[in-house]
């Protein structure tokens, strides 16, 4: 092999041995024993949620080490792909030029597949497993800022489709002229609330506006908030004496029976004056059940955020600028989107106003570790 794809794959097994000791094979092995003796426990569906747990839990560590000791027998047939490409080298040229290309190929998806898999191992807070609530507010700019969020929408679902991650729309409030005040949604998948909340923040678009006359350049801005979705053993008790509930009819595009009744649900928390909307179902109910999860998810944050603040007033506090402008997508005059914590910037704002993101949250993540690892001294 030349000594550079000696040295790559080097590098490739170094980066997985340190995730195959972060994750702890041994320990992850015993942790399945100990699920799949649970599963087989005829009386676990006497509590269906605690069946749910055991089953879901359970399907996750084996994906785990399933990815992992897949990773770890295709690294090792890589060389053996090489050399069979260089004993082909004398009787067929040509075949040892594709044999050696597929080799390069599989090297490059073992790079992209054990990178992606260490970003993973870095989400490791209280909530990085769940589900992600994203919700995105229209800021300053008129009817461009109403624009932007339509696009910061789409941009989102679109790395959701593409990641085969399902989608769920609770929200949207749709303003007068062009794009959305607002919308609240659901991503549904394993480490999303881990992975998206380094989205959180303002973003910032520079722009010619297809809006307005002439050719001035228009800053528009939107707000992107991401919060865990709130699960049955978080404990969020909402007081019905708390909150006050309004339906309304659905606004903006619907079709069929959505916005021909009261079904649309307003929920205001008294308390603290944080109020959901909800239109994306027919029914009533399950209109005011979506709101009151986003509702629990919104309070859940909130905790956090007041016991974030105790630690800090105690000098254990991390970051307190989190949350603050974050990124900058330039359309004119040149092409450049760029995350002002990371510096991490790519020229092709299409490809990532469709939906490639993948580098900025890869980014993201590591900066929020190496943060993280400064604040803690470590």
């Amino acid at each position: 092999m030349h000594p550079e794809v000696s040295a790559d794959l080097a590098d490739l097994d170094r980066t997985l041995t340190t995730i195959e000791k972060v994750l702890d094979l041994e320990e992850l092995s015993d942790r399945v024993r100990e699920l799949e003796d649970q599963a087989a426990d005829p009386s676990l569906w006497d509590d269906p949620e605690h069946a749910q747990s055991v089953t879901s839990e359970l399907s996750r560590v084996q994906g785990q080490l399933k990815r992992i000791r897949g990773l770890r027998q295709r690294l090792s047939d890589v060389p053996v792909m090489y050399e069979m490409a260089e004993e082909e080298a004398a009787e067929d040229p040509a075949a040892a030029r594709d044999a050696n290309a597929m080799a390069g190929e599989e090297r490059e998806s073992l790079r992209r597949e054990i990178e992606s898999l260490e970003v993973t191992t870095m989400l490791s807070g209280e909530y990085d497993q769940r589900e992600a609530v994203v919700s995105i507010r229209s800021g300053a700019g008129g009817v461009d800022a109403a624009d932007w969020a339509e696009m910061l929408m789409r941009m989102y679902t679109r790395w959701a489709e593409k990641a085969g991650h399902k989608v769920d729309i609770y929200d949207i409030s749709y303003a007068e002229e062009a794009g959305i005040k607002s919308a609240t949604f659901v991503v549904h998948g394993e480490y999303l609330y881990g992975t998206l909340s380094v989205e959180q923040g303002a973003h910032r678009l520079v722009r010619i506006s297809p809006f307005g006359s002439g050719d001035k350049r228009q800053t528009s801005f939107a707000e992107v908030e991401v919060l865990p979705v709130v699960e049955q053993t978080d404990h969020i008790d909402i007081p019905e004496s708390d909150i006050r509930v309004d339906v309304y009819r659905s606004s903006g595009p619907g079709g069929q029976s959505v916005n021909t009744t009261d079904s649309a649900v307003r929920i205001t928390h008294n308390p603290t004056g944080i109020v959901v909307t909800c239109q994306n179902e027919k029914s009533q109910i399950q209109n005011k059940a979506s709101a009151l999860r986003v509702l629990q998810a919104k309070l859940l944050e909130r905790k956090r955020q007041e016991e974030r603040a105790e630690l800090d007033a105690l000098g254990a506090g991390g970051n307190a600028s989190w949350g603050n402008q974050m990124r900058s997508y330039v359309l004119h005059p040149y092409q450049m989107v760029k995350d002002l914590r990371t510096n991490f910037e790519v020229n092709d704002p299409s490809k990532v106003l469709d939906g490639d993101l993948d580098g900025f949250l890869e980014a993201g993540i590591r900066w929020r570790m190496a943060q993280q690892q400064e604040a803690t001294g470590r």
